[in-house]
């Protein structure tokens, strides 16, 4: 029986890789796992799916001498680390170990193919929601002109939830809300999940939210490229309470934001958002104030205007005013007035009135 030993074996694959793959190629794969070793050398699994599962898998390696200015570039392009989920163009140097079998020695990456096919993502989901009218589903919306009670989605330790929340309890006009976070997970691959989790929790809480504000305080590019998640804006889209968004700084703008009732560049911003529709109906009332004071002052010189006419019409028909102009004021005995001289007889008793007294006289 004819063998080979198992050395022999591996030194004849590893000549015949050699042999196959002399010089170094490109090739295109998807980062299933990355470590970096207190070595210095980086370590990651590189695979391939299709519909059914992952059809290959390849371990890889960036040795120390290579990996810092590998790591540098792709964060200056990116503005992220390596991290699993992506899918990398590197150029590599296929190996073959008798021990440790094949690998793919990494000294070059391309960075710029990850981002295109973010964009290339983001793209394909806009579309597919531009078809189905979702785009503007939440603008169709209205939200509370005293919007209080409000349901935030984030992680709790993040920076931006809490520059949120200190801005929005120590606003100087003293307003006050009910905030209530629902936690979830804002970034990487179970982040759209997470956030559809907690969205549905909103709803389904026994308190009636006025809006639901989704907030991260920036990150790059890759990490937020999780806020172009069909799933997840699908959910926001149809959202039965107005949802807004402060995702990322000004050179961010996500499937996530186009599809919200509204969106903001920060978590900062997000609380003035809410401060500014405090302060517009205290402006309303003070308005209404004013006017109602404004009216309840023209009414009273309205009736003070009447009551000069009528206490006017009253000193001029006043006797005592005729009389102070020389006439006299004629009454019989009994003080009713005289108005003809057909009303006396000789012999009456009668009083002339003057301004400054009174004669009493006889009829001859």
């Amino acid at each position: 029986m004819e063998y080979i030993e198992l050395s022999e074996l591996q030194r004849q694959l590893s000549e015949g890789v050699s042999d196959l793959f002399p010089e170094k190629l490109w090739v295109l794969a998807e980062v299933a796992s990355v470590q970096t070793r207190s070595n210095g050398h980086c370590y990651l699994d590189l695979c391939q799916s299709d519909g059914s599962g992952v059809v290959a898998k390849v371990k890889a390696v960036i040795w120390r001498s290579r990996y810092p200015q590998i790591r540098e570039y792709y964060r200056e392009v990116t503005g992220a680390d390596i991290m699993s989920g992506q899918e990398l163009l590197a150029r590599v140097q296929v190996n073959y170990n008798e021990l440790y079998g094949l690998s793919l020695v990494i000294d070059e990456i391309e960075p710029r193919l990850t981002l295109g096919q973010a964009e290339i993502e983001k793209q394909r989901t806009i579309g597919k929601l531009v078809s189905e009218g979702l785009m503007d589903k939440q603008k169709e919306l209205s939200v509370s002109a005293i919007p209080y009670n409000l349901a935030v989605i984030s992680a709790p330790d993040a920076a931006g939830y809490g520059d949120f929340c200190r801005h929005l309890s120590q606003n100087e006009y003293g307003f006050v809300f009910n905030v209530c976070l629902f936690e979830a997970t804002m970034q990487g691959e179970t982040a759209p999940a997470s956030v559809i989790d907690a969205l549905e929790r909103i709803e389904s809480a026994e308190i009636a939210y006025d809006a639901v504000l989704i907030m991260r305080g920036g990150g790059s590019s890759l990490d937020l490229s999780c806020f172009n998640d069909y799933d997840m804006c699908f959910s926001i889209a149809n959202c039965r309470i107005p949802v807004y968004t402060a995702i990322g700084h000004d050179r961010d703008y996500h499937v996530a934001d186009m599809v919200s009732y509204r969106f903001v560049k920060t978590p900062t911003a997000l609380a003035d958002e809410f401060i500014s529709c405090y302060m517009a109906e205290d402006e309303r009332i003070s308005d209404y104030g004013m006017r109602l004071r404004m009216a309840f002052n023209s009414k009273i010189a309205a009736l003070n205007s009447q009551l000069d006419v009528l206490h006017a019409r009253i000193h001029s028909a006043d006797p005592r005013n005729v009389l102070s102009r020389g006439y006299a004021l004629v009454t019989d005995a009994e003080g009713k007035v005289l108005k003809s001289a057909k009303a006396v007889r000789k012999d009456d008793n009668i009083r002339i009135l003057f301004e400054d007294g009174q004669l009493e006289a006889k009829v001859k």
